[in-house]
């Protein structure tokens, strides 16, 4: 069923849905009338709406979107789609209703899913539709409420995981990565939302698959690409779904016997210690951050904690840092985005910042660091710059530091 051609197809597959809701009920009360009937529907009558959300992400495949969105107000009855950056709504389908948006969306989850929706208004959950008999396309979805409505957002999960010298990181960046040189100590990937942060985390996780023999547990809400072991067992473990948060999560895995404990999303305060913990006890642990720069990663960890604690918590932190990436997707001239990042070795000197309180010094560690694989992210949009990758405009725009960007910049000149 094509998505250009469902607006007919919806409105005849919804509205015996909706004649079986009450008029008098409201916001979350519909909701919880709206899955219960969904739930009743013919499995010819599930699989029609399916298919209607199934053609939305083929098209997406097509247009090499990474985003869709739809549903509640906030999509003024269009699809909505990311391509290479910037986000735009579909020419069709004609202007969806909410109330079709809203059993669309109903038919897309479980029961399960569908409880844990209504009581936290909010449901992470991924999603897969068939491309051929031999292969799935996975997509991390997000469900919320958009004034008592539905809404959606799907990001496409790249099933080819890059290569791992196309992280373009040094030798001794490489081995702090792999458990084959360094057995434990915490690495961050960090980067604001779609910046690129499960890939690079995918790439390490293949790259220590196929080069030792050990075992990887991921904890993940909601697991996205799937490892099949190669040289490691590895584990999946999707909160909500296999366990109920990343906390419980990694301290289960202590249970387990791993090597390597992959923690999805450092989110919280509980999370962020736990994984401090575990990997003060002997493991190598990997985890994202919703931040924007080395330095910024070191600071939330901090900030994270009352006061009373973090002289403690400064002092394992220092102990167990290894490396701290932090990326964006910068905008290319050839109109797709090119992987910016800043790399933190942490050694001596910066454990020491780290100890002393002095983490403002680590920028120019940064700075003069290039022999051990180290840069700060203005050196690299700089890089991207200068090979004719990035407009000078967007090196600018994408830059933490402005002064330093617009200093290294003006050097060019001369």
């Amino acid at each position: 069923m094509e998505a250009a051609t469902t607006k007919k197809d919806i409105s005849n597959l919804v509205e015996p849905v909706i004649a079986q809701i009450p008029r008098s009920t409201r916001g979350i009360d519909r909701h919880v009338h709206l899955g219960k009937v969904v739930e009743t529907l013919s499995d010819d009558h599930r699989e029609a709406l399916s298919q209607i959300l199934e053609g939305y992400l083929k098209r997406m495949l097509k247009n090499e979107a990474s985003d869709i969105d739809l549903g509640g107000p906030g999509c003024d009855g269009k699809v909505w789609y990311r391509i290479f950056g910037d986000k735009t709504p579909a020419k069709t389908p004609e202007k969806l209703s909410l109330n079709e948006t809203d059993v669309l969306l109903h038919n897309a989850i479980l029961p399960t899913q569908r409880k844990k929706l209504i009581e936290d208004k909010n449901l992470d959950f991924s999603y897969s539709i068939p491309l051929n008999e031999d292969k799935n396309q996975r997509f991390r979805a997000d469900m919320y409420f958009d004034l008592e409505h539905l809404a959606l957002n799907m990001r496409k999960i790249d099933n080819t995981i890059r290569p791992f010298k196309s992280l373009g990181v040094q030798t001794e960046v490489a081995k702090a990565l792999s458990l084959k040189y360094f057995k434990y100590g915490l690495t961050l990937i960090t980067g604001i939302t779609g910046s690129g942060k499960s890939s690079t985390l995918d790439t390490i996780i293949d790259a220590n698959n196929r080069t030792v023999d050990s075992h990887i547990v991921i904890i993940a809400s909601p697991v996205e690409l799937i490892h099949k072991p190669v040289k490691s067992v590895v584990r999946h473990r999707e909160v909500g779904r296999d366990v109920e948060s990343f906390k419980e999560g990694a301290i289960q895995a202590l249970r387990q016997d791993p090597d390597i404990i992959v923690i999805g999303e450092l989110r919280d305060p509980e999370t962020i210690m736990t994984a401090l913990e575990i990997t003060d006890s002997g493991h190598k642990t990997f985890g994202t951050l919703h931040t924007s720069s080395a330095m910024e990663s070191i600071e939330r960890i901090l900030g994270e904690v009352p006061s009373e604690e973090q002289n403690r918590v400064r002092t394992r932190l220092a102990d167990v840092l290894t490396c701290v990436i932090s990326q964006k997707l910068i905008p290319s001239l050839d109109g797709k985005r090119v992987l910016a990042k800043e790399v933190l070795l942490v050694n001596n000197s910066v454990k020491a910042a780290i100890r002393n309180n002095n983490v403002g010094e680590i920028y120019q560690m940064l700075m003069e660091g290039s022999d051990k694989g180290m840069n700060t992210m203005e050196q690299d949009l700089k890089r991207l710059y200068t090979e004719g990758v990035i407009s000078k405009e967007e090196a600018v725009n994408n830059a933490n530091n402005k002064t330093k960007i617009m200093q290294l910049l003006s050097e060019l000149n001369y």
